[in-house]
């Protein structure tokens, strides 16, 4: 994350996917999801502090990288559609408003179940795709995991006082195993934001050691409120040591700050993942979650993701978009590259 690590001048390989035939069907890995990963999950490391005060991030160097990516990796026609397609079964089918109900996660994990409408898939020689998963609150596992018997997509559940993380720390802890005794597979915590802000990093490391204990078998994804952690710096570090401390993934936002996901936040954490595999040799996935809802954007954010840490992070066990509008417009553009026309929202019904 230094200036010669964020602009090294090497050449990154062009961006490429395979094309849809008439009689594609997805392979397995398009479908995937973690508990049909041929990779051992993160077991953590011991804390080192040395290594973690280490990272800088050169924010200059950082936005440049990413503002050449739009232009310069763009993927048209059946690609596209292929990589569109791909999108979708990375996409964490999402809904977290006060007003959720259960009749609404049920049509939600009816769309999770078929993303696409039926005439454009078959225009594309696809079934059987999905999405990565389906995040709720607590109170709706339930209904999701009904709703989703028989799939391999998996339910994921926002916990630990979501999305401030402010409340008791026993709490936060009881409410992880209360969401894995419900049947979620995956948990999507909030790191206490005031120990990066003061530097606290044992604190850090400790609550993220905690939750990923309470966590059991379920795997669980780190969310750090990049808006709200100050610095470039301050992500790179976050992101390390939560690494550290056993995350599996690690998430940009809630989707409830200010500011969500970015290019360049994404782009430092993506490279601390990478620096974590290269000195660790455990995978870490990430997920960008917040502000990404059209199809173009997703495709920047799959193009980083190859050119930085390569195919097999493009997989759900290891990249996920946070994401519920987003499927409405990948679903329009497919429907663009199938009939030349594009559609009414309307007629993409998140649920």
């Amino acid at each position: 994350m230094d200036s010669q690590t964020a602009e090294d001048g090497t050449q990154p390989p062009k961006t490429s996917a395979a094309k849809p035939s008439a009689k594609a069907k997805p392979t397995a890995a398009a479908t995937q999801d973690h508990e049909h990963s041929d990779l051992p999950r993160n077991p953590g490391i011991a804390l080192d502090l040395d290594w973690a005060l280490s990272l800088e991030a050169n924010t200059s160097a950082i936005e440049r990288r990413c503002a050449s990516l739009p232009g310069r990796r763009s993927v048209k026609k059946d690609y596209q559609a292929a990589w569109l397609l791909k999108a979708i079964s990375l996409i964490d089918l999402t809904t977290l408003s006060g007003d959720d109900t259960e009749a609404r996660v049920r049509r939600l994990c009816a769309k999770a179940r078929q993303p696409v409408r039926a005439d454009i898939l078959s225009a594309l020689g696809i079934d059987g795709i999905t999405t990565g998963a389906v995040c709720v609150y607590h109170d709706m596992i339930p209904a999701a995991v009904r709703a989703l018997h028989g799939t391999h997509i998996p339910v994921a559940a926002v916990s630990t006082g979501f999305p401030a993380g402010l409340s008791p720390f026993h709490l936060r802890v009881e409410e992880i195993r209360e969401s894995v005794r419900a049947g979620a597979k995956e948990i999507d915590i909030v790191i206490s934001r005031r120990h990066v802000l003061s530097g606290d990093w044992q604190a850090l490391y400790d609550e993220m050691k905690a939750f990923r204990e309470a966590c059991g078998d379920a795997h669980v994804k780190a969310i750090l409120a990049t808006g709200e952690l100050g610095t470039l710096r301050n992500v790179a570090r976050a992101s390390m040591i939560c690494m550290m401390a056993g995350a599996d993934f690690i998430k940009t936002s809630t989707g409830k700050e200010s500011v969500n996901a970015t290019l360049p936040v994404s782009l430092v954490m993506i490279r601390a993942i990478r620096e974590y595999y290269e000195r660790t040799g455990f995978h870490v996935g990430y997920k960008p979650a917040g502000g990404i809802s059209k199809a173009k954007d997703a495709l920047v954010y799959l193009s980083l993701m190859k050119e930085e840490l390569g195919n097999r992070w493009l997989q759900p066990d290891l990249f996920r978009f946070g994401a519920s509008s987003l499927l409405g417009d990948i679903e329009r553009q497919l429907e663009h590259h199938v009939t030349g026309a594009y559609s009414a929202g309307y007629r993409h019904p998140m649920a």
